[in-house]
């Protein structure tokens, strides 16, 4: 699959989410196999680009290439201005997010909520694709409500302003991520446009991977949730796809390594504060559903330095190891009663 004059090494895409994709992130699943990323958004108003959150988004030391970058908004002169911003801070691809159901984006009409302006959204399209000389992307879904769907007009409308590929979450915005995905208004986009196609929502397995690929018959998936504490999915996927076969389940000590140096990388990069309290959510999704997890996590939630994190994480591990040199999940009804049994809330 190509964006723009970019050839992907493959067909699987890591989503932009707010709080979860930063470099480190995107970092570590293309180091486990996935051929694309995409950012964080960034806003497209100037009077937040020099804030200390901002300026780490924008910040792509040693990120491998093409370097894509998603911008938030509503209105099409910033929401150019912030493309030719982020060109200059080295994106390679700007992505407008038309997707995010998030209320405290849409009561800013951003995300998905500017589906239910199909005249604002072609605007926005023609003044970001005709303010860059980098190919233009968007992320959106398939309308703003269930019965109202949209997604082919918004779809031509793109193609027609130069969008040079969508990915399209199978949910409305009224869907949140509730439900099932659905896959059949993505598979009749991709059979009326030339763009690449991207396909997103409820992708968490290699069966699941290659199910949307055919469901939709997509140029690529784009996997977002499922990938939190678990970036080596990528790797599974790629494997599956290309063999049929499943890779053996990693090995805790390979998992325990990958999630140190993780841990390294979020407190080099936040600090001490705030790396301690960003990383709490990592290690959270890293251990969700082993054995134990809840036990250890309510207590690593009250940790306070990044020293005393560490050291619990990798006793955690290193009990794991004891019992299997390979990764096991127990049941969530096993895990629950794990946790009422320590008195853990």
């Amino acid at each position: 699959m190509r964006i723009g004059p970019y050839q992907l090494p493959n067909r699987l895409a890591v989503a932009p989410m707010a709080g979860v994709t930063d470099r480190l992130f995107r970092q570590l699943c293309r180091r486990f196999g996935a051929g694309y990323a995409v950012s964080e958004m960034i806003t497209a108003n100037n009077a937040l680009w020099s804030n200390a959150k901002t300026q780490r988004r924008m910040d792509h030391t040693g990120e491998p290439e093409p370097i894509a970058v998603q911008i938030a908004g509503s209105d099409p002169e910033q929401l150019a201005q912030a493309a030719r911003l982020n060109v200059e801070f080295g994106a390679q691809i700007i992505d407008i997010n038309m997707g995010c159901p998030a209320k405290k984006v849409c009561n800013k009409l951003a995300g998905s909520a500017l589906l239910q302006n199909e005249a604002l959204v072609g605007e926005i399209l023609d003044a970001v694709v005709g303010a860059v000389d980098v190919p233009v992307t968007l992320k959106t879904r398939l309308g703003f409500r269930n019965g109202e769907e949209n997604i082919l007009r918004v779809a031509r409308r793109a193609e027609a302003a130069g969008i040079a590929a969508i990915a399209i979450h199978g949910r409305t915005r009224e869907d949140m991520y509730t439900g099932r995905a659905r896959y059949a208004l993505i598979r009749e986009v991709k059979s009326q446009l030339g763009i690449p196609v991207i396909a997103n929502g409820d992708i968490g397995t290699p069966e699941q991977a290659r199910e949307v690929l055919e469901a939709t018959g997509a140029d690529a998936i784009m996997i977002g949730r499922a990938a939190q504490g678990r970036p080596w999915l990528f790797r599974e996927i790629a494997h599956y796809l290309e063999t049929g076969e499943h890779l053996p389940a990693p090995r805790v000590s390979e998992i325990s390594a990958v999630l140190q140096e993780h841990l390294d990388a979020l407190y080099g990069f936040y600090g001490e504060y705030s790396g301690c309290r960003i990383a709490r959510k990592h290690i959270a999704w890293y251990t969700k559903g082993l054995a134990g997890s809840n036990t250890f996590r309510q207590a690593m939630y009250r940790l306070e330095t990044t020293t005393e994190q560490k050291r619990e994480t990798q006793a955690y591990f290193d009990g794991l190891a004891l019992e299997s040199e390979h990764l096991q999940y127990v049941d969530p009804m096993e895990e629950t009663m794990q946790t009422e049994q320590s008195g853990d809330s």
